[in-house]
């Protein structure tokens, strides 16, 4: 009898970790989307937008497949619901590999940074990965257009500007707020066990 409540315990803890992940993943997904849409366009024609922030704290919070995938997620219902339809399946993959190197970086300071360096250690190395990408995409495009691999590649690097830009502001935002986030959520959760 005892241990058939200690199974249906365990698997009542399960269910409400399983339960919290969807919500929280489903919640990172939303915010990225409205991160996304939160945005100032450049003369280049691309623009600076909230997402990229979005992402590093989804990945700082819930780990690198449940970051990655809410991130990832969000970038591609951006994407579908304002007309970026083919670029979707790539923001996927991007939200993967720029997601590894931040929880890479995270792993660093085992996964509990202390300091505002720290973290913007971790956003500055999460930046260089979504540059490199975002110079590799565009690159690509322009061969695929057409271009030879050198006029291509300088093509692709006007459009870095833009990703600067991004992600300046997302080490900003980031070292801003991660740590306010990471009390607030820490407290809301020690409260939830409380009152169980």
């Amino acid at each position: 009898m005892a241990l058939i409540r200690t199974q249906r315990k365990e698997w009542c803890k399960l269910m409400k970790n399983n339960t919290r992940s969807l919500v929280l993943i489903a919640l990172f997904t939303a915010l990225t989307v409205v991160g996304t849409i939160i945005k100032i366009p450049l003369p280049t024609g691309a623009f600076v937008h909230l997402g990229n922030a979005i992402l590093l704290l989804s990945v700082l919070f819930l780990g690198f497949w449940k970051g990655s995938l809410a991130a990832g997620l969000g970038f591609a219902i951006f994407d579908l619901m304002n007309g970026y339809a083919a670029e979707a399946p790539y923001f996927i993959l991007e939200s993967l590999i720029v997601g590894a190197v931040a929880y890479s970086l995270f792993s660093l300071f085992n996964k509990k940074p202390q300091k505002v360096w720290q973290i913007l250690v971790i956003a500055v190395g999460t930046g260089i990965a979504k540059l490199i990408m975002t110079q590799i995409k565009n690159t690509v495009v322009q061969l695929i257009v057409g271009m030879s691999l050198g006029p291509a590649f300088l093509t692709a690097a006007t459009r870095l500007p833009a990703t600067l830009v991004n992600v300046i502001l997302t080490a900003l935002i980031v070292s801003f707020v991660y740590f306010p986030l990471k009390k607030a959520t820490r407290r809301m959760f020690e409260q939830r066990h409380i009152g169980e």
